[in-house]
């Protein structure tokens, strides 16, 4: 084996040019390599990480957006799977196939509890009966969140997400990443730093906001690398790569909203008030995720897929609508997927309001929630703190991601820190497993 440890951070909406304008990241680039890597459609978190761990893609993974819709349950799952929903071998259990024992660890990707590394952090706050959270995290073992918690303090979550989401969360993620890297020495660990997903959505990417981003994660970087090269008995590898690349959005559909004016959603009138959408009950509706949404069909009728699919064609911001065997361009052809796959234009994306009046919205609609919501809500970064709510105001989003990448600037990089690793300048998210794989076995 490498007697170099390998050190994968995974960094969503790192494009070329945030490299370039990045001193510490663009010289460890010049030292050792640099390549390009595109993300599969869909092209989201839970999907892009499960394609670079297992080297597979939705098909056969099962990974097929940041959530799920169990139909035989009725029931919505957004953000709190477990890893057993990834129906493939990850890195960690094909290094546990080495003749040699390869240890590994992950920080932070949402789908890794419970999975197959022998190290692992994520966020896992507790849901208290009165609806508060108390702060805490998933570790393996069990007890390392303690020594993290009286080394750090606890993981700020609400930096993590929502309207004050910030460096202070990343920060935390490669603080406690070196604790971990010193206590258990992994051959193999996989970071999950989200810093530049924030500004990019909530301000668009190219927009001041997030080009401080940029600066601010490359420092961090800077330190990850020095803390970990303090750590390591050899000097590890490192490697830097995109989940996706964020887009300037200036439009937004509401795929929940036309199938209601259609006739196929139904609601539930809530006593506290509001609307609930019936998603045990409606023919067709739409869980949506950045710049795609999976309509699932009431029984998979024939004819109501076919209106939903002649509803959807031809609309301002939906660039492709897919039924049946079109999704397998996708390899989205999986039974966990919607009935139909609608697709946005790389200027828009979908919202997942189905409400027609805003006083019907759902009491969740104007908090932080992303776990009730059918759907992601990039809203949240918007919150207002005057009011102590989120505007229903989809049109304030500015970046988005998700489609697939049609044109070199939705194509992002990779970096790494030894000359040759990459092995090709141009590389795709399946791609990553085989790297991992190969740098562990020789």
């Amino acid at each position: 084996m490498s007697s170099s440890p390998l050190v994968f951070v995974s960094i969503p909406g790192l494009r070329s040019q945030d490299v370039d304008a990045m001193v510490h990241l663009r010289e460890l680039a010049s030292a050792g390599d640099r390549g390009s890597l595109s993300a599969s459609f869909p092209a989201v978190t839970w999907p892009v990480q499960a394609n670079m761990l297992t080297g597979s893609l939705p098909r056969e993974h099962g990974v097929i957006a940041n959530g799920f819709f169990w139909r035989d349950q009725g029931k919505v799952e957004m953000w709190t799977a477990w890893n057993d929903k990834i129906a493939r071998p990850q890195a960690w259990d094909l290094l546990h196939g080495l003749p040699q024992t390869r240890t590994s660890a992950v920080w932070f990707p949402m789908l890794s509890k419970g999975c197959g590394a022998d190290y692992i952090c994520m966020p896992a706050p507790i849901h208290n009966p009165d609806g508060s959270e108390s702060l805490w995290c998933y570790t393996k073992p069990v007890e390392f969140y303690g020594t993290l918690r009286d080394q750090l303090g606890h993981f700020p979550l609400k930096h993590f997400w929502g309207p004050l989401a910030g460096i202070p969360s990343s920060q935390w993620i490669v603080d406690s990443a070196v604790v971990g890297f010193q206590q258990f020495r992994p051959d193999f660990f996989f970071i999950y730093v989200p810093h530049l997903d924030y500004a990019a959505q909530k301000n668009g990417p190219n927009s001041p906001q997030a080009l401080q981003a940029v600066q601010e994660l490359d420092t961090l970087l800077a330190k990850l690398v020095a803390q970990f090269r303090a750590a390591a008995s050899t000097e590890p590898v490192f490697v830097f790569a995109s989940e996706y690349v964020i887009t300037e959005v200036n439009h937004v559909v509401y795929p929940n909203r036309i199938l209601r004016e259609a006739g196929l959603i139904r609601v539930i009138n809530q006593a506290e008030g509001g609307e609930e959408l019936d998603v045990h009950n409606s023919p067709a509706w739409a869980l949506v995720d950045h710049q795609f949404s999976h309509v699932f069909v009431k029984d998979r009728d024939a004819q109501t897929i076919a209106k939903v699919a002649a509803l959807m064609r031809g609309l301002p911001g939906i660039e492709e609508v897919l039924v049946g065997t079109e999704r397998a361009c996708y390899s989205m052809d999986h039974d966990r997927s919607g009935d139909v796959i609608l697709i946005s234009s790389q200027s828009s994306w979908q919202a997942y309001y189905w409400w027609l009046n805003d006083a019907q919205a759902p009491n969740y609609a104007r908090t932080v929630d992303i776990h009730r919501k059918p759907g992601y809500d990039p809203v949240e970064l918007h919150f207002d703190m005057a009011n102590r709510c989120i505007p229903l105001d989809a049109q304030l989003i500015r970046g988005s991601h998700g489609a697939p990448p049609r044109s070199q600037s939705q194509i992002g990089a990779i970096v790494a820190s030894q000359p040759g690793w990459l092995g090709q300048s141009a590389l795709r998210d399946v791609d990553v497993a085989g790297l991992i794989l190969r740098h562990c076995k020789t």
